[in-house]
C-alpha cells in the first residue's frame, strides 16, 4: 500500500531530498513531480485518480503555489493538499486554510511535522482499505 504523492518544487536538492526521507520514512510513493504551476496542473488534470497527496511550494519556477492550490477544484475528500515552503507565517496560513489547503509546513522548522503528517496518512488509507 503506497500513498501515491505529486511534488511541486522549482529546487532539485530540496525536492530529491523530501522525495528521499518522505519514500524512506514513509508509504509514500511519489508518482510524478513538476516545478511549474503550469505542468503541475495538467499532470494534476490528466492524472486526476492516480494522487493522494499533492506537496506544494509557494514559489515556483513559474507560477505560484497558492494559486495552484486555487485552481485544484476537482478533488476527493481523501486527497490532501500540502503547502510546504520557506516562506510561512500567519497571513499565509490563514490564505491557505481559506483555500482548502489541508495543512502548511515550514520547510526549515517543521519537516518532522510533514514526514509526521504523511505517516499518519499512510496509516487513515491503510484503515480505509481494511474496512
Amino acid at each position: 500500500m503506497h500513498l501515491q504523492a505529486f511534488v511541486i518544487e522549482d529546487n532539485a536538492t530540496i525536492r530529491e531530498n523530501l522525495i528521499g526521507t518522505l519514500e524512506e520514512l514513509t508509504c509514500v510513493h511519489v508518482a510524478g513531480v513538476s516545478s511549474t504551476e503550469k505542468d503541475a496542473l495538467s499532470w494534476l488534470e490528466q492524472n486526476i485518480e492516480k494522487w493522494d497527496l499533492v506537496i506544494v511550494d509557494l514559489f515556483l519556477k513559474q507560477g505560484s503555489g497558492i494559486h495552484l492550490a486555487q485552481c485544484i477544484k476537482r478533488r476527493r475528500a481523501s486527497q490532501k493538499i500540502v503547502v510546504f515552503s520557506n516562506y510561512i507565517n500567519a497571513s499565509v496560513r490563514k490564505r491557505c486554510a481559506q483555500l482548502g489547503v489541508d495543512a502548511v509546513f515550514d520547510k526549515s522548522t517543521e519537516i518532522d511535522a510533514l514526514v509526521d503528517y504523511c505517516a499518519h496518512q499512510c496509516f487513515r488509507i491503510a484503515q480505509a482499505q481494511a474496512a
